[in-house]
């Protein structure tokens, strides 16, 4: 750690991804741009990074020190977003659709993309992706991927991959949610637990709420949140699952070595922290901004390395995969919606009015 702080393509990596980061989270607060989401929009500015080779090489340690340090840091602090009680008093029907959700997206994204002839690992990543939380699941699950150092670059390769693939099937489903919102004739309740339970980044269940009003808007973010909760066990089973089945963790296993993510951990304390320590919402929406810089500063790192050859060459099945994986997905949170949410929920307005404050921050 000492060494890598003293090497200067340290600080120029900090410098370019916090300069990618902080313009992607400025861009994310435009008509439209909120669309894509802050994580994205830092990948795809460390993408363009890449047009100046000299920056890319002579940053080229730091960023793989900030892909990975910096991602587990990020992950910690997005605990803070989370209210287990908020999460609890939404009721049984919302935290059981969420663990429904997430567990069979899963491993149907994962079955799709293995039919289609998409290599396991990245498979999986496109599935957590698909039913979780987006980016911040890929980047929550890929530690969990362990690969031997040869394989490294083709696990960032996988990484951009799922992320791409969410992005952008979690935009194109946004707006068909909202251009459907007429004709399904759901009550706004409906409608948010329908934007929280079939899109995949958190900006996209508050772009496709907030179109059917304030009740949407707070139970679509209390839904999403509900998915994001599972993040960290879901990130456990998937490791426990990928040791289970590589050589390499066996052996790791056999040394003594723990399959236990300190990170995920982290995580869970966050959120634990963030209940029942009166932190205030103004501080919980600074730890949660900064939560999101040091992701984005992960994902502008982690663009810089993009390999784009290989992924538009391996990115059909994946596509593919997810495309018919959120098609399910939507119509199935569509008939639970109608049948187990026909009544609008007594608003929780501590819940409200927190959530409007941390996400005014974004």
């Amino acid at each position: 750690m000492t060494r890598m702080i003293k090497d200067s393509s340290f600080w120029v990596a900090i410098l370019v991804t916090l300069l990618c980061a902080t313009a992607g989270s400025l861009l994310a607060q435009l008509p439209y741009f909120s669309l894509i989401g802050a994580l994205v929009i830092s990948l795809v500015l460390g993408m363009f990074v890449q047009v100046s080779p000299a920056v890319v090489e002579r940053s080229k340690k730091g960023t793989g020190f900030i892909s990975n340090k910096f991602l587990r840091l990020g992950i910690i602090l997005l605990g803070f977003k989370l209210n287990l009680v908020d999460l609890a008093d939404a009721g049984v029907k919302t935290i059981l659709l969420a663990i429904f959700v997430v567990t069979f997206t899963i491993l149907g994204v994962y079955t799709l993309a293995r039919k289609f002839g998409v290599d396991s690992d990245l498979a999986i990543l496109v599935a957590s992706g698909t039913g979780i939380c987006g980016a911040a699941a890929v980047m929550g699950v890929s530690p969990q991927i362990q690969v031997p150092e040869d394989q490294r670059e083709l696990k960032q390769e996988n990484e951009v991959m799922a992320i791409a693939a969410v992005a952008i099937l979690g935009t194109l489903f946004t707006f068909i949610e909202i251009g459907l919102k007429p004709m399904l004739h759901l009550t706004p309740t409906q409608f948010g637990v329908v934007a929280g339970g079939s899109l995949h980044e958190i900006a996209h269940a508050v772009a496709t709420g907030g179109a059917g009003g304030p009740v949407s808007l707070d139970t679509a973010i209390i839904t999403k949140l509900s998915r994001v909760l599972l993040l960290a066990p879901a990130a456990l089973i998937i490791g426990f699952w990928h040791r289970s089945r590589t050589n390499i963790d066996r052996e790791d296993v056999v040394r003594g070595k723990l399959p236990i993510p300190w990170f995920m951990a982290g995580f869970i304390l966050a959120s634990v922290i963030g209940t029942f320590v009166p932190l205030g919402a103004t501080v919980l929406g600074w730890l949660v901004k900064f939560a999101y810089l040091f992701l984005g500063m992960a994902m502008a790192a982690l663009g810089m390395s993009v390999n784009f050859r290989v992924i538009f060459k391996r990115g059909k099945g994946v596509f593919l995969a997810a495309f018919l994986g959120s098609i399910v997905l939507l119509i199935f949170v569509i008939i639970v919606s109608k049948l187990f949410f026909k009544k609008n929920k007594k608003r929780i307005d501590g819940f409200a009015k927190r959530s409007r404050i941390i996400n005014s921050f974004f």
